[in-house]
């Protein structure tokens, strides 16, 4: 039998038991993009806020860089539960988001500009009516539309866009091979981590990024031209596994509902335009003559991409107009 000091002591250690610190659950994160890179920055400043907010029950692990898989495989990544969340570009598998793309076509933006923050925001307001459906098993967290990517060229000198034709150009997904193919370049495809290698190479002649990411992949040192504005933007995603969502508790879903969605798209991309103005004066400092378009140029160039515009509606679908006009709205 137990004396009275140990029954007390028994005791002190059940309520310890019963009170004690909960375990943190953790969530994995998956993404091909580096470490530098704003959008691995931004998760692991949002991570921060979770476990702030959760009193510590509720953290991130982020595995960038591809540790998980390669940039195809991450939306199936989440999907089959090897991670948690994933931050992921539709243009590495073409075809398979059709209607997210086409936030993607050549010179569309919404009415308010081409800032990250706005296209963003407003292709994440649009998702659950469009675009949910493409990325079935999954929370669309939030949306990030880029920048407008640029044409960086390792020589060629594009102030005439006649000096494109025969050029070898690296690209990401369909929308940007076409356009590549219609300005007579090339279009070659090259793993972002590899471009600069390939730039050095000889491999490509140019590489199409936004001004961020070729700070983020220090391309610098291998471009000597930069065609400005960007043609076209590309679309990313934060998704969370249903499955993944399911299991936290009410409480900690409700800390997900209230720190994603439209806000946290617009602070986001807010970060990615304040990480594309440091781009385009790290590429200034690099040497790079940046070259920009003029009106007439840009007028040329709705018309010549009409074409590309009318395919990608074709591709996704009877919805795809009233998508575009609420997007560009």
């Amino acid at each position: 039998m137990m004396n009275s000091t140990t029954k007390a002591v028994a005791g002190a250690l059940m309520v310890g038991m019963l009170t004690g610190p909960v375990m943190a659950e953790t969530l994995k994160v998956t993404t091909f993009l580096p470490p530098v890179h704003t959008f691995v920055k931004a998760i692991n400043a949002w991570g921060e806020e979770l476990t702030d907010k959760s009193g510590g029950e509720l953290e991130l692990e982020v595995f960038p860089a591809s540790q998980l898989g390669p940039a195809p495989r991450q939306f199936d990544i989440v999907r089959s539960g090897v991670a948690d969340i994933a931050i992921f570009l539709h243009a590495v598998t073409p075809g398979r988001f059709p209607m997210t793309e086409l936030a993607g076509l050549p010179l569309t933006h919404p009415s308010e500009g081409d800032a990250s923050a706005v296209s963003s925001r407003r292709l994440t307001e649009l998702a659950p009516e469009y675009i949910a459906g493409e990325h079935e098993g999954t929370r669309i967290l939030w949306m990030a539309v880029t920048p407008p990517l640029k044409i960086n060229l390792a020589n060629t000198d594009p102030s005439d866009l006649g000096n494109l034709n025969g050029l070898r150009l690296r690209y990401a997904g369909s929308t940007w091979q076409k356009i590549v193919e219609t300005l007579g370049a090339a279009p070659v495809p090259v793993p972002p981590a590899e471009t600069g290698e390939a730039l050095s190479k000889g491999i490509v002649d140019g590489a199409t990024f936004p001004f961020e990411a070729t700070m983020a992949f220090d391309l610098g040192p291998v471009i000597k031209y930069s065609l400005e504005p960007g043609l076209a933007s590309a679309t990313f995603a934060v998704v969370m596994s249903d499955a993944a969502y399911e299991r936290l508790s009410p409480e900690m879903q409700k800390l997900i509902d209230e720190t994603t969605g439209p806000d946290r798209a617009a602070w986001f991309g807010s970060l990615w335009d304040e990480g594309e103005q440091h781009g385009r004066k790290y590429m200034a400092d690099a040497g790079v003559n940046i070259v920009t378009l003029d009106d007439a140029q840009l007028e040329s160039l709705h018309e010549t991409f009409a074409s590309i515009v009318e395919d990608g509606k074709a591709r996704a679908g009877d919805k795809a107009q009233g998508f575009l006009e609420a997007y560009t709205k």
